[in-house]
């Protein structure tokens, strides 16, 4: 908590100001050449992303920094990432976290997230370090008298109680370029709650890494490292993504991270190891807790795709094996250890989630990440066209069941408590080409052409562009532009969800996966935003 300390004259001045009627302005204090600009990106009508950057012009480096701003009426800050917040009434401060530190003719940021009512407006009032944020080091102005002083703390950031977690896929570093440091620029490792680190293989009913170059060995140099610090090639230095997420957590120790094991390409395993489940959950444990990083996961996720179903594979190990699996977990990572899992969002009546026993095993569970997307897509290449991941049914849904509430709400009746069910958005649309009909239930010629190196599948950040939003249905959005149709979440639909999720009393939300959001993160804005 900030607090205004006065020297005995400037506290007879201020008495004899305000019987004189006049508003008295403490002396500036700021360094000259020392600036704070604001820039805004990212509005989406209600609230947009705000970020500050403080350059050093002086000739002598800052080892800290306090940037003071004032909103327009209606508006209100909520996260801030890459600094500290406190409140004084309507004034907003923001102290420097790591990145204190800033050399001359160097520069540090703060990003944050604004909600407003009325117009998009920006900051009319700044200081950095007592004075004007424009580097003189003068006074400056403000068309509002301060409010009295009622700081409050900030709570850290994230969505409060709610979990809103990513995955983070370890592939994305070789192709699609996208890596733990873009967690930090993109604004949204301060609105997670926890990182799911896939894949993780199974393979001889055990756990073993899925790509040990990515995961730790991988050499980051200073431009791509999370903090600015480049790998050592010294013998048994961890390198990879787990080095990075350690670094990351060091910048958001708010933020939990959790080894996740199957997907869809390795879930094969999972047959084997459910005939001893104690061995296997040793195995798991010995490679999640390897002293060369324990200190980097909280927890482990098991994404078994399917048990006692078909998915890439077809599994026979019966209706128990999956309680089986999930009870040797929690015995061996104990009771302090997050254990979690994914799980089908097949809502139909013997359907996926009835042939597995996911009520019996949630009692041994923190929380299911229910999968509810991929319901529909260019995997059926002539259609009919839906949305992938309808939020509700609606006439003409292409099949009974396949739909989030239906999940839900089956889970539910099934003994799952409520705050243990995370609702899954996709971060991704998937699409047809050779489709006539704007609305959905259209035929097509094939999936796509998508941009991950599969057809009928694309991220939201090209997307958006590529194909730009032109209704929506059961929840959700889709788009028609020449002969595609995709269909896909936005800020907007994925607000809807986070209500849907609050009102359901869900644990939270969480989404596949990260590269797919926008450079400044968009999708994440919005959820974090949501679940408030």
């Amino acid at each position: 908590m900030s607090k205004v300390r006065w020297h005995l004259t400037a506290l007879f001045a201020a008495v004899a100001a305000l019987v004189l009627g006049l508003v008295v302005v403490a002396p500036a204090s700021g360094a000259t050449g020392v600036k704070a600009t604001f820039s805004k990106s990212s509005d989406w009508g209600s609230g947009y992303e705000g970020k500050y950057t403080i350059s050093n012009g002086g000739t002598s480096a800052i080892s800290s920094w306090s940037v003071e701003f004032e909103l327009p009426a209606g508006h209100t800050v909520g996260s801030v990432w890459d600094g500290n917040k406190t409140t004084n009434g309507s004034r907003v401060t923001v102290k420097n976290t790591w990145n204190g530190n800033v050399a001359p003719g160097a520069s540090v940021s703060f990003g944050f997230n604004v909600s407003y009512t009325g117009d998009s407006g920006s900051p009319i009032y700044c200081r950095i370090d007592g004075g004007s944020c424009d580097g003189t080091g003068g006074t400056p102005t403000t068309t509002t008298t301060p409010p009295p002083v009622t700081s409050t703390s900030t709570p850290p950031p994230g969505p409060g109680s709610k979990i809103n977690l990513g995955y983070f896929a370890q592939w994305t570093v070789y192709a699609r370029n996208y890596h733990v440091k873009n967690i930090h620029t993109s604004g949204s490792a301060a609105k997670l709650t926890h990182i799911n680190y896939a894949f993780g293989n199974v393979s001889n009913g055990q756990c073993v890494l899925g790509d040990a170059d990515a995961d730790t060995g991988k050499f980051y140099d200073a431009n791509a490292s999370v903090d600015g610090v480049a790998d050592t090639w010294d013998t048994g230095a961890l390198r990879g993504n787990f080095n990075q997420l350690r670094k990351l957590k060091k910048m958001y120790p708010h933020i939990k991270v959790l080894y996740s094991f199957g997907g869809w390409t390795w879930s094969g395993g999972f047959g084997q190891a459910a005939q001893n489940p104690a061995a296997f959950a040793e195995s798991c444990h010995k490679l999640v807790e390897d002293p060369r990083w324990a200190d980097v996961f909280d927890g482990i996720d098991i994404d078994w795709e399917y048990p006692n179903a078909c998915g890439l594979t077809c599994d026979t190990s019966g209706f128990s094996s999956f309680k089986n699996l999930a009870q040797a977990l929690r015995a061996r990572f104990g009771q302090n250890y997050l254990v979690t899992a994914a799980i089908t969002a097949d809502g139909s009546n013997n359907g996926k989630i009835d042939k597995a026993d996911y009520g019996g095993a949630a009692q041994y569970l923190d929380w299911y990440n229910v999968m509810t997307y991929d319901y529909f897509g260019g995997f059926t290449p002539q259609g009919p066209t839906a949305p992938h991941s309808p939020l509700t049914a609606y006439p003409g849904i292409p099949a009974d069941g396949f739909n989030s509430d239906a999940a839900i709400q089956k889970l539910k009746g099934k003994g799952v408590p409520s705050a243990k069910l995370l609702l899954g958005i996709g971060f991704y649309g998937r699409g047809w080409t050779g489709v006539t009909q704007d609305a959905p239930g259209g035929s097509a010629t094939g999936p796509a052409p998508g941009d991950q190196g599969e057809a009928g599948i694309a991220d939201y950040k090209t997307l958006k562009t590529r194909c730009p939003a032109t209704g929506t249905v059961g929840g959700t959005a889709y788009a028609k532009c020449g002969n595609e149709w995709w269909s896909y979440d936005t800020p907007a639909t994925i607000g809807g969800k986070m209500s849907y999720s609050k009102n359901q009393g869900l644990g939270g939300a969480f989404f596949w996966e990260l590269s797919g959001d926008t450079a400044n993160g968009e999708l994440i804005t919005s959820m974090s935003n949501g679940l408030k």
